[in-house]
């Protein structure tokens, strides 16, 4: 008999295709927590993105041998309780590096030569050219806040640029920053007094939650900016606002946000911030690449 896989969360159709050539697939996109808590006692496999809370209760409820996430963090899953009931968990952290650095980069470009604000004056029929002078990325300080695979792959495109890069990362070596034309620095202080652009790629942890908070943000450069695609949690929204309209900082740009959907937020009416819904994943080719890793890991496991 085929094992029967669920997935809540929208995937690409390739992914889809392969896991059916196993298992029986049920698609149940967008379903709450009490829906799949009352089906998930039927299947071996769940299969997520970051829409989907995998909590303790769905997990309490089911007989799952594997949860597989769509894409790189795992904080949308109950890590302890799978633990606890040995159910493995899978994803694809490889398969979002391209997208989510080539995003980080548009959020930069776009907040530094204030491309947002410039295309709304142009569609109001305005042409305010001089209110919309710019900083070039050539010559500056990038500071990268944790160095896994985007990190590094941030830094590489950031040389081409013909920036200076520093970064912050308690489990990388000199010699792993310094492949990458990276300085490692020894405390995040001096990554933060030190960078003209402070870009964070940390995973969320209780560790990290609140890394960049009203303390750190008052050691950055009254000129700096931020750019956050990783995690929203590790960022105080809060103190980042409050940063904001105090001039503390220059600007931020978002991918990500403690509340996710946004809603109503100060951010919103910020012209010195530029703000996406979570899209650093959001390429064609990483959605086909997060699919079909971890439906052939799920394949691995259940065998």
């Amino acid at each position: 008999m085929k094992p029967k896989i669920l997935i809540t969360d929208k995937i690409n159709e390739t992914a889809i295709k392969e896991a059916e050539k196993f298992a029986d697939v049920t698609l149940d996109f967008g379903a709450s927590e009490d829906e799949i808590t009352n089906e998930i006692s039927d299947y071996d496999a769940l299969i997520v993105r970051s829409g989907t809370k995998v909590t303790g209760k769905i997990i309490a409820a089911s007989d799952l041998k594997v949860i597989g996430r769509a894409g790189v963090g795992l904080d949308n899953i109950d890590l302890e309780s799978a633990k606890e009931k040995g159910i493995a968990v899978v994803n694809a952290p490889e398969s979002l590096t391209i997208a989510v650095t080539e995003l980080t980069f548009g959020l930069m470009i776009s907040l530094m030569r204030n491309i947002v604000i410039g295309d709304k004056s142009l569609r109001e029929k305005k042409w305010d050219r001089h209110k919309f002078m710019g900083s070039e990325l050539y010559a500056k300080t990038l500071g990268i806040v944790g160095f896994g695979r985007i990190g590094r792959e941030v830094s590489d495109r950031a040389n081409a640029f013909g920036m200076k890069v520093l970064t912050f990362d308690p489990y990388v070596t000199v010699e792993d920053a310094r492949e990458s034309n990276a300085v490692l620095v020894p405390e995040i202080s001096e990554l933060l007094k030190n960078s003209d652009i402070v870009s964070v790629h940390a995973p969320l942890t209780p560790k990290t939650k609140h890394l960049i908070n009203n303390e750190k943000l008052k050691l950055m450069k009254n000129s700096a900016v931020l750019i956050n695609i990783a995690r929203g949690g590790l960022v105080d929204t809060k103190a980042l606002i409050d940063a904001l309209k105090a001039g503390e900082i220059a600007g931020a740009a978002l991918d990500v946000f403690e509340t996710e959907p946004l809603g109503e937020s100060p951010l919103l009416e910020m012209d010195n911030v530029v703000l996406t819904p979570h899209i650093g994943a959001s390429s064609a080719e990483a959605q086909v690449i997060a699919g079909t890793i971890v439906v052939e890991k799920i394949r691995g496991i259940l065998g």
